[in-house]
């Protein structure tokens, strides 16, 4: 069956689905072809008037709760995007369309025990059907993923061997949470609290790497304020290293240990030097353990969603996402010692302006690129599937930088 659209984008009306739309709209350059899909006719309507007139695309009607729509709208497509979050409430039954119809797949989801479901669920048939599926695509984590594939690229070239343990440092990043992302961390706090079990998938950081792996060092987690030897600064935890660090075990898994079997891997936030920054630390660790401690209690909850977090689609201002970035540095030791430093930057709001412009970029290259196409199928994740082919369209059209500095 032939295809009628390159990429088609799920959710279009979602926040982030708008933000991507008017990515791919100015991206059009007529080497690819896209439609927008979403549940409601009106909502599309409305997104098309915002769009160019000259690059406006077609729109299909589905709905993540209709098993027709959406094998309709996937026999359509080379790539279906997929921004239908929390993907765990709404994310399977467009699983099993793109995987019945011979769709491939992207998502920005960042909910381990969601991916871990679906792999579980899924993999036997999405291989069988030569489906390729690949989690993550945004901020969380191509940054982290295709980050440490770089740097571990520059050290095989320069020192002949890969670097055994890897501290990401976040320098500085700028930017806001959308109602969408909220949505999932709580849906995630309500799916603990209902399952228990839960807890030892999202506690293990090799959680999503596949059956048999041989990947067994110890995985350190800053889960406080701590000075790091690696920077001489304070540090805080990172919130999406739960998700990036699983996602970057199982590349390693999937490209047979290619980084190392003992390979360690960590993330953390920097807060600055001496007093100020050990203050800034101590502050960022309370304030995220004191949210996770009220989104567990239902009346704190109620309060916080009733006065502080934003509503499903509400997020930040395009002058925002035009303001926002981030800086994250890649601190790389091999086993003999030697050490590399590689740099990755975004210039927009790391989750929404950078997030769709990367989510974007990774359907138009999985949908064109003959041999990311080849390859069999099954669940990837970003560095898996894409290997080099993702970073000249990054850097040439989503604002991102990969260079070593050190």
């Amino acid at each position: 069956m032939t295809q009628k659209y390159d990429v088609v984008l799920f959710g279009a009306t979602s926040f982030v689905g708008k933000i991507a739309a008017h990515y791919l709209a100015q991206r059009q350059d007529n080497s690819f072809t896209w439609a927008i899909a979403a549940r409601s006719q009106q909502k599309l309507d409305a997104l098309l008037n915002d769009l160019p007139e000259s690059t406006r695309p077609n729109s299909i009607i589905a709905d993540a709760s209709d098993a027709d729509s959406l094998n309709a709208m996937c026999e359509q497509a080379k790539v279906i995007i997929s921004t239908v979050g929390p993907y765990a409430l709404y994310g399977e039954p467009l699983i099993k369309a793109c995987i019945a119809s011979g769709a491939d797949y992207v998502d920005l989801t960042g909910e381990p025990q969601w991916i871990k479901r679906m792999l579980d669920r899924h993999s036997e048939a999405a291989t069988k059907a030569g489906v390729r599926l690949v989690n993550s695509c945004g901020f969380d984590s191509i940054p982290s993923d295709l980050g440490v594939y770089f740097l571990q690229q520059q050290a095989q070239e320069k020192y002949g061997q890969t670097c055994q343990r890897v501290a990401m440092r976040v320098h500085r990043i700028k930017g806001g949470a959308s109602g969408g992302t909220i949505a999932s961390m709580l849906n995630l706090l309500d799916e603990v609290k209902k399952e228990p079990s839960l807890r030892k998938v999202i506690g293990s950081p090799y959680a999503l790497c596949p059956a048999g792996h041989e990947l067994k060092a110890y995985q350190p987690t800053v889960k406080s304020a701590k000075f790091d030897q690696e920077t001489n600064r304070w540090m805080a935890p990172f919130i999406m290293e739960a998700i990036n660090s699983r996602i970057v075990h199982r590349s390693n898994a999937l490209l047979d240990a290619k980084y190392g079997k003992r390979f360690v891997y960590g993330e953390a936030m920097l807060t600055g030097k001496g007093l100020g920054g050990a203050w800034r630390a101590t502050t960022m660790a309370l304030g995220l353990g004191g949210f996770m401690f009220a989104a567990n209690i239902r009346v704190l909850r109620n309060i916080l969603e009733q006065k502080w977090l934003p509503k499903p689609g509400e997020g930040p201002s395009p002058m925002e996402q035009q303001n926002g970035l981030f800086d994250i540095r890649f601190y790389g030791y091999t086993e003999s010692g030697k050490r590399l430093v590689a740099k990755v930057t975004g210039d927009r709001d790391p989750g929404y302006g950078s997030t769709a412009k990367m989510l974007s970029e990774a359907a138009i290259c999985l949908a064109q690129n003959e041999v990311v196409r080849k390859k069999p199928g099954g669940f990837y994740t970003p560095a898996s599937v894409f290997d080099d082919a993702l970073f000249t369209p990054l850097t040439t059209h989503a604002g991102l930088t990969f260079n070593v500095i050190g």
